[in-house]
């Protein structure tokens, strides 16, 4: 890890002092406190940031930034602090800027189905808003209860509904930027379709390297009239995956389609005993929603494709509270996971349908070369892989050991035609892999885009890029040597 800006760390004093001026009520500055924000939710790093800023509006937010950008004084925009790839992990020569504070939902348009709010709104926040009016909010990642919509903005998250209501990209209408000198633009609005280039699919995703969302228009959509979820056992996890392509393959589109196999099911069982099927080493959840007649026409349809793919089990939901339980077990198959090891590395890769067999069987061999253990849930309808890694990061060479897995899954994720990242981002978790993807060329063009926006790089340094070579000012190139944080990170 390199030297952190000293004449910063001098600074400190005179820094913190500044920015509590601009924001009286939200510095946190205190060693014992800022150990609470020494990390996201990729655990195995941490690091104490300068400070933590804490604002409660988007002007303060514009106030913050203009005076790093005066002082060149790194920032690292976080959410909830949920991220699994490391995108808010803090600097010790920067200001960590939690949004969390700014959570209120400013405006609901049920005439132009949308809403307005601030970035630390939690996503489930914004369903439980307008539920009552049978209007929802579409995305729906596992931690949506404590997610924030800024950071799902950053990140661009899914969730299991995302094969047939897209990602946090398909059902965003407008967004407030705060750009790292202190101004704010926004892009987009309440239409459906912006003219001009698509700079709101330019911004989310960018993982906080392009500027700091402070307010966020997004789009809500009524309740389908009636939804069922079912539940498919196979002897094995190949034929779970071929039957998601066969499903695909018919011209159906379920709302969700989800993979969990033996060890998530039992960890699952032994949590909060959903009824998964005992007998069964892989289950599918297929769910369909619409109107009713549809419904069960297609929920037939599946089973038969089902039992052709070699399904041993079958049953549907005939209630909301039986769907909510099927539900229930694949939403906690993180917290269970959890409870069976000490560390966990959730990984995040995506491929072709078609290839989910193979590589899944190539997952189980790699567990057995690292003699880790590994559980694997996914959103199987559009291939997006979540193998949990169990680990001890008290025994010596397990963390290291857990890394090098998870590389090799990424890896073959991209060999098999796929990309390293699904919703969790790149953060610094695959940062070092992205060439595996990306030519030099294309990497020196996100690069420039990155530049465009922030010309020092100051907003989030050391994510996404494994170097950030060059920046264009005024027509020119500079070229920054050397690597920016972190080629070590410090561990626990």
């Amino acid at each position: 890890m390199p030297e952190p800006n000293k004449d910063v760390l001098r600074r400190r004093p005179a820094i913190v002092e500044q920015l509590r001026r601009l924001v009286p009520d939200g510095v946190v500055a205190d060693q014992d406190a800022l150990a609470a924000y020494d990390c996201d939710a990729l655990t195995a790093y941490r690091q104490k940031p300068l400070a933590v800023v804490l604002p409660r509006s988007a002007d303060e937010v514009s106030a913050v930034l203009a005076f790093c950008h005066r002082e060149q004084v790194r920032v690292v925009p976080r959410g909830a602090g949920t991220s699994l790839s490391g995108g808010a992990f803090p600097l010790a020569d920067g200001i960590l800027l939690g949004l969390s504070r700014m959570s209120r939902i400013l405006e609901i348009d049920l005439e132009n189905r949308c809403a307005v709010v601030e970035p630390g709104v939690t996503n489930l926040a914004i369903t439980k808003a307008v539920e009552a009016q049978d209007f929802y909010y579409a995305p729906d990642p596992s931690s949506q209860v404590a997610c924030s919509i800024g950071g799902n903005v950053a990140e661009n998250s899914g969730g299991i509904h995302c094969l047939k209501y897209g990602l946090t990209t398909n059902n965003l209408l407008g967004v407030e930027l705060a750009l790292i000198g202190g101004e704010r633009i926004r892009l987009g609005g309440k239409a459906m379709e912006a003219g001009g280039l698509d700079l709101i699919g330019l911004v989310t995703g960018s993982e906080g390297l392009l500027g700091v969302v402070t307010e966020v228009t997004v789009r809500l959509l009524p309740k389908p009239e009636i939804a069922r979820a079912s539940l498919a056992g196979f002897p094995s996890i190949e034929e779970a995956g071929r039957c998601v392509s066969s499903i695909i393959a018919s011209g159906l589109i379920p709302a969700a389609m989800e993979i969990m196999d033996r060890f998530a099911m039992d960890a699952v069982e032994t949590y909060c005993a959903p009824g998964y099927p005992r007998d069964a080493a892989a289950m599918l959840i297929v769910e369909l929603d619409g109107v009713a007649v549809d419904v069960a026409s297609a929920l037939r349809r599946v089973e038969e494709i089902a039992r052709a793919n070699g399904a041993i089990s079958f049953s549907t939901s005939n209630s909301e509270a039986e769907r909510a339980r099927i539900w229930l077990g694949r939403k906690a198959a993180f917290a269970a996971a959890g409870r069976i090891a000490p560390d966990m590395l959730c990984m995040d890769g995506t491929i072709p349908r078609r290839e989910l067999p193979r590589v899944l069987s190539r997952i189980r061999e790699m567990a057995k070369h690292y003699d880790l253990p590994v559980a694997n849930v996914f959103h199987a309808g559009d291939g997006n892989l979540h193998p949990l890694i169990m680990f001890d990061v008290m025994r010596e060479g397990d963390l290291e050991k857990a890394e090098k897995f998870g590389a090799d899954i990424l890896k073959l994720c991209v060999e098999a035609g796929g990309v390293l990242t699904g919703e969790h981002g790149v953060g610094i978790e695959k940062r070092d892999l992205m060439p595996l993807m990306f030519a030099p060329e294309d990497l020196a063009q996100q690069e420039r885009i990155k530049c465009a926006f922030d010309p020092d790089a100051l907003l989030n340094p050391g994510k996404v890029f494994p170097s950030l070579s060059a920046c264009v000012e005024g027509g020119a190139m500079h070229v920054h040597k050397g690597r920016l944080p972190f080629p070590n990170l410090p561990r626990l």
